[in-house]
């Protein structure tokens, strides 16, 4: 759908009721890549020694799309354009401004594939699309609550209390702006510790200001990277942070897609482990680059591919699955949909879907969204002098990816694909996932601990099963081994005990009983133990 060739752009200019303007901007897609200067095997001369390192702990080969676009190719449309914006790699692209009269040109020449329409104008103009977000996100029985209660559910202190920040791990965050960063005193660490790796702004590449324009990607990186208890800490402010301007709030046009994906080409020469992208495209200003549901098959979508291009480079791609569920679309917005990804939903307070949360399943029929967070009045911070609480799965998937971090830190000799793997197998719902909720509420515990008890061999005796789970009253019942006495803790997701205790019982045929009275509703990890084997496992209390 990207990819629309040359004579369909002639009757864009010719025959529909759209009039470009002098100067448009373009893709121009080309069919091959020949190189003179760069060959496979010396990547070195073409990528910089942190994305090799990366690609060799993935065990990933170096291929044609880390390879530049030609250069003889570059010479032969500078001459022909009015200006060449960059260049996509991974696409085997140039974005260019270019007039009618030019845009014939490059449509002669033997080389070129396609030219697409990806923006009307310049770009010249000042720069407000749809974000993730909406301030008014606020469905009757939901209520703001702290940033414990949006950490505790997914096991960050826990995680810091292990000594987990995400330190050693490269965060992307592809956003609108990131107004105030440098002035909010939760996240003056990062400048201080040189946790800025790098900026960029794609949207005017005349200047790299990130700090002075939209907020939105500020709260953004709040919800990992802020530092101050008592205001907001995010569950990865001991990482390295690359903060990119993607997203064009004064237009909304395919154009931000190809940013986004030059953008992850920018993170990927960096060394970036995680992308967390809080942005979503369905409709554009110009009706005829709309997606529809029926494109959400992780292929069709410009921004989708580039999402599964990354995923193939080693790198976790983090997304919000969108705003959409009390709308008539409902669905995905891409890049959601990619192949390799994790898009995450929202939750409220009573860890049920948030109504605003988008649904699955693809198009092709896989489970998304795969994870959720708190996502219904979340503590961020965008303003310089306070916190505020906002909802939407812009703010949902930082979470996700901060968590990320942290196990990732711990787990430096998990790939990609493991992290993932044991991310969802620690939702809620692993056992049952679905098309609102996906694999549920991850956690630290179960995602690092549960992972590490696995490396130890259990007895076949072994087995636990606790019901109800959810619970609604205060009586849970336990099937756990053979023996008449166990050992029953429950810890929060502070990693606190709340309850202990020597559970007995007369025969091993009847199960445990334990009294859960008084205990406030959450998220919990019950932890059983007995001759021969331990077992954790999750309990959400009503």
């Amino acid at each position: 759908m990207d990819r629309i060739i040359f004579c369909l752009v002639f009757l864009w200019i010719f025959g529909t009721s759209f009039p470009l303007s002098a100067q448009d901007r373009y893709a121009v897609h080309y069919k091959f890549k020949p190189q003179s200067s760069f060959s496979l095997d010396a990547p070195e001369a073409f990528l910089l020694p942190p994305a090799l390192d990366r690609r060799a702990r993935e065990n990933i080969p170096v291929d044609s799309t880390d390879l530049p676009v030609a250069s003889k190719y570059v010479e032969v449309i500078s001459s022909l354009v009015e200006e060449i914006s960059y260049h996509s790699k991974w696409l085997n692209a140039s974005l260019v401004v270019a007039s009618e009269d030019q845009l014939r040109e490059l449509g002669q020449l033997p080389f070129v594939a396609s030219v697409t329409l990806v923006a009307k104008g310049s770009g010249e103009a000042g720069r407000t699309g749809k974000l993730e977000y909406n301030e008014n996100f606020f469905p009757g029985s939901d209520k703001a609550a702290s940033y414990e209660f949006q950490n505790g559910i997914l096991g960050i202190p826990a995680m810091h209390k292990a000594g987990f920040t995400g330190a050693g791990v490269v965060v992307a965050v592809f956003d609108a702006g990131f107004q105030n960063t440098d002035k909010i005193s939760g996240m003056q660490h990062l400048f201080e510790n040189d946790q800025i790796l790098a900026t960029k702004n794609f949207v005017t590449p005349n200047t790299d200001e990130v700090f002075g324009s939209d907020p939105h990607g500020t709260a953004a990186l709040s919800l990992m990277a802020s530092h101050k208890p008592g205001a907001l800490v995010g569950g990865a402010y001991g990482a390295k942070y690359i903060l990119c301007i993607t997203e064009d709030v004064a237009s909304e046009y395919r154009i931000e897609e190809y940013n986004w994906i030059r953008a992850a080409e920018f993170s990927d020469s960096l060394g970036v482990d995680i992308i967390n992208s809080s942005l979503g495209y369905n409709y554009f200003d110009d009706p005829m680059m709309n997606y529809s549901p029926e494109d959400l098959d992780g292929k069709t979508a410009v921004i989708s591919r580039g999402a599964a291009l990354a995923a193939q480079k080693g790198i976790l791609v983090v997304s919000s699955a969108g705003n959409e569920g009390n709308g008539s679309w409902q669905t995905l917005t891409p890049p959601a949909d990619a192949d390799g990804i994790l898009s995450v939903g929202s939750v409220n307070n009573n860890l049920t879907r948030s109504g605003f949360s988008s649904i699955g399943p693809t198009k092709d029929g896989r489970i998304k969204p795969e994870l959720v967070a708190f996502g219904s009045g979340v503590t961020i911070w965008r303003q310089a002098d306070k916190t505020n609480t906002s909802s939407g799965t812009s703010f949902t998937s930082p979470q996700i990816a901060a968590l990320a971090a942290g196990l990732w830190e711990a787990r430096p000799d998990w790939t990609r694909a493991t992290l993932i793997q044991n991310l969802l197998a620690s939702g809620t719902l692993a056992d049952s996932p679905d098309s609102e909720l996906g694999y549920g509420i991850p956690n630290f515990l179960d995602a690092y601990y549960g992972k590490l008890l696995e490396t130890e061999p259990k007895k076949e005796w072994v087995q636990a099963f606790i019901y109800p789970n959810p619970l609604d009253g205060d009586q849970l019942k336990i099937d756990f081994g053979r023996e008449k006495n166990c050992s029953f803790k429950m810890i929060s997701t502070q990693g606190r005990i709340v309850r202990e205790r020597l559970l007995s019982r007369n025969s091993r045929d009847v199960p445990y009983e334990a009294s859960l009275a008084n205990t406030v509703p959450g998220l919990y990890i019950i932890e059983l133990s007995g001759n021969g084997g331990l077992e954790r496992l999750r309990l959400i209390r009503k």
